[in-house]
């Protein structure tokens, strides 16, 4: 079985010749089409043009996500080659980013590290913990591997930048003060409300404050073939502050806080509510639980001074010192009463994280040197209860993770962009990486009952070799290879969770990292007018954690190092002004893969393919600008083919993926803006215009049926 799946592995790009399609969407508003170029500071940890960087990278702006309409970070991804915004529940959002999620994804704000040792593996709700209303932009890095920012960066590095005042634009020595109103209903279903309040004041060029109030009331949604899906609304509070200070010409002082909460979302799929669904002959079964909630909060909360020394003699340039706290909180109820049988669960997790991050960068011969340390330490709490008809008693059988544990994750990394020519260069980086677990009170159920004090450590070397080269000033050719790895964390060692469609998951002491290698070649055109990008990635995998039946036939599953394999992929993506005001854009992925993974502990060895598989998916939308860039228009066509190749646990997973795999789907949406004064601007937004019944592959609920959304924002 190794050897015919490694064969294989020696032809990965064979699929090219099975891919015909065109380009992309444009990440941009209309009226920044001849901004093709933006600078990008996730890739490097410097600044640098996009035709620069030796990655393919998604640049995504407030102005994009205003104008689609992007109810969630996971949600303003949606029209990004390669990216499957996979939903478990309304409320949360796991994108796959080439055939990764959750814990292989690292999510950063402002450059500090929102992974924790918390996170399960498949899909996670923490991205959803990031309020899009709050950003400026959003920096996708795609196989960046480790070497940057450390563990968990295997399919992508998704950095978010928080809005700012702008101090450093206005007027020198003199007090401003802007803000804004925002208001979006959306009709689907029982409606729903958002809502945002922000101001910025200081003193130009010397300071600067911005405050952030984002409210939301989402409604049930509904669609044409399961009616209205009950309890998928949720309620949502977020708060962000920002304080830039100039210290001095060249030194900035930043401090941000923000804080995300929500509370009383459903995992829809997993109970009563769920009907089932039939579409095309594709049956996913229904629910059978009475309830699963989920509440939960995150706070953030950073100190950074960074500065620049002009003089072209400083072996330092620049250089930035950032210390972090963080805060979760996760709470899972559950309700799996029957009728002459009471069976209430309850799971509560709560994490604390602190980090410092050290960066600088010199210059060094020809080129430059970035280098630096980051830490980051997890205290956890986690308990447990069950309620079996005597009321809600605690039950350490029913802990998520372990209790009173910890978790520290250390990283010191260098990387050199060295530039013989003007039309060549080359990066090289290295990672070392060192990672302890202490767990406390574990439950260990061949003991039958709490086990204390394991410790587990873990260390490893990460590289990364990229190149570029100019063509000319409208094209580039990129690649390279990159390391990526993962560290066992809390969940992977001691969880305790139920996943998919009810399936048990425990985790295991032993467990080894996980460890990949991506191969990358791309190319780019830009003009003034034009964009294009088209990229072909192949993922080696080795020693991923994952979950398998603990025997044959058993319904409890457990966590081991079982799956080896290999993803590949292609992505095409562009944009084309083809007469003053008139945009065309779009884009096509596709990725195929295989694993090789136990058919139960310690079983044979199955091959399947890649889990939650991104099928042929594309998009195309053309844009029309009024001259005055006070009115657009843009209509969308998102399409996606159907996707049966399944696991043995997709299958299982009948309440999310149907029998036979998940339905293909074309639908059309149509946006438009327009300024009506200088302080007021006025969006509309229909979606889903033909009603579609679908569901995106992998996810808890169908997608609403046709959706207006109506939004004003007052400016001063």
């Amino acid at each position: 079985m190794k050897t015919s799946m490694s064969s294989r592995r020696q032809t990965p790009f064979l699929f090219l010749s099975l891919v015909v399609g065109a380009s992309t969407v444009l990440k941009a508003a209309p009226e920044e089409l001849e901004e093709l170029d933006p600078t990008i500071v996730t890739a490097g940890r410097i600044e640098e043009s996009l035709m620069d960087t030796p990655y393919t990278v998604e640049v995504i702006t407030e102005a994009f996500i205003e104008d689609n309409s992007s109810r969630t970070l996971p949600d303003a991804l949606q029209f990004t080659p390669g990216v499957l915004v996979q939903k478990t529940a309304y409320g949360h959002g796991s994108p796959f980013i080439r055939g990764f999620t959750g814990r292989q994804n690292l999510l950063l704000v402002d450059g500090v590290r929102l992974n924790n040792s918390l996170y399960r593996g498949g899909p996670v709700q923490y991205w959803n913990t990031v309020d899009p209303y709050s950003l400026d932009r959003i920096e996708l890095i795609k196989s960046q591997g480790s070497v940057l920012y450390g563990s968990d960066a295997v399919g992508g590095t998704l950095n978010a930048f928080s809005k700012s005042s702008g101090f450093e634009f206005e007027e020198a020595g003199q007090f401003f003060n802007h803000g804004s109103g925002y208001y979006e209903f959306r009709s689907n279903g029982d409606g729903s409300h958002i809502g945002r309040l922000e101001t910025s004041f200081g003193v130009g060029e010397k300071f600067g404050v911005l405050l952030g109030v984002t409210g939301k009331e989402f409604g049930d949604i509904r669609d044409s073939g399961v009616g209205l899906m009950t309890n998928t609304g949720y309620p949502e509070q977020d708060l962000d502050l920002r304080f830039d200070m100039a210290l001095n010409p060249d030194t900035t002082l930043t401090f941000v806080h923000q804080n995300v909460n929500q509370d009383g979302i459903w995992r829809w799929h997993s109970t009563i509510y769920n009907p089932g669904w039939q579409h095309d002959g594709h049956v996913a079964a229904p629910g059978t639980y009475k309830s699963r909630i989920y509440d939960q909060e995150r706070s953030l909360t950073y100190i950074r001074v960074a500065g620049e020394n002009p003089d072209e003699s400083a072996w330092i340039s620049n250089w930035s010192a950032t210390i972090s706290y963080q805060t979760g909180r996760d709470s899972e109820s559950q309700d799996r009463s029957a009728v002459a049988r009471v069976d209430r669960r309850y799971q509560i997790a709560e994490v604390d994280t602190l980090g410092f991050d050290l960066s600088f960068e010199s210059p060094l011969a020809d080129g430059d040197l970035v280098y630096g340390l980051d830490y980051y330490h997890d205290s956890v709490d986690s308990s447990g209860y069950r309620d079996r008809g005597a009321g809600m008693v605690y039950d350490p059988s029913f802990r998520p993770v372990a209790d009173d544990s910890s978790y520290d994750l250390f990283g010191a990394f260098a990387q050199y962009v060295w530039r013989p020519t003007e039309r060549f260069e080359l990066t090289a980086g290295g990672r070392y990486t060192y990672a302890e677990a202490e767990l406390g009170r574990y439950y260990d159920p061949a003991a039958g009952g709490d086990l204390f004090g394991a410790t587990q450590h873990w260390d490893d070397f990460t590289a990364s070799l990229r190149a570029l080269y100019r063509i000319n000033d409208c094209w580039n050719l990129y690649g390279g290879v990159s390391q990526a790895f993962r560290a066992p964390n809390l969940n992977d060692l001691s969880g305790n969770l139920t996943t998919r469609s009810g399936t048990p998951t425990l985790g295991s002491v032993g467990v080894e990292p996980e460890e990949f290698v991506t191969w990358e070649i791309g190319g780019r055109y830009t003009t003034d007018d034009r964009y294009f990008n088209a990229a072909v990635f192949y993922t080696d995998i080795s020693d991923t954690i994952t979950s398998v039946p603990t025997a044959a036939g058993s319904s409890t599953s457990v966590t081991t190092n079982g799956e080896d394999g290999y993803i590949y992929g292609i992505e095409l993506e562009g944009a084309w002004e083809f007469t003053p005001g008139w945009t065309l854009s779009g884009f096509v992925a596709w990725q195929d893969g295989e694993t090789e993974t136990p058919a139960f502990f310690g079983g044979p060895l199955v091959e399947e393919p890649v889990s939650r598989l991104l099928p042929l998916s594309g998009s195309l939308a053309l844009r029309w600008t009024h001259s005055s860039d006070r009115l657009w228009v843009e209509g969308r066509v998102l399409a996606a083919c159907e996707q049966d190749k399944l696991t043995a646990s997709d299958r299982a997973d009948n309440q999310r993926i149907p029998s036979g795999g998940t339905p293909g789907y074309v639908v059309a949406m149509l946006h438009a803006g327009w300024q009506a004064t200088d302080n007021l601007e006025l969006t509309c937004g229909l979606e889903n215009l033909t009603d579609v019944d679908y569901r995106i592959h992998g996810s808890g609920q169908n997608e609403p049926g046709f959706n207006a959304i109506v939004g004003a924002k007052l400016s001063w």
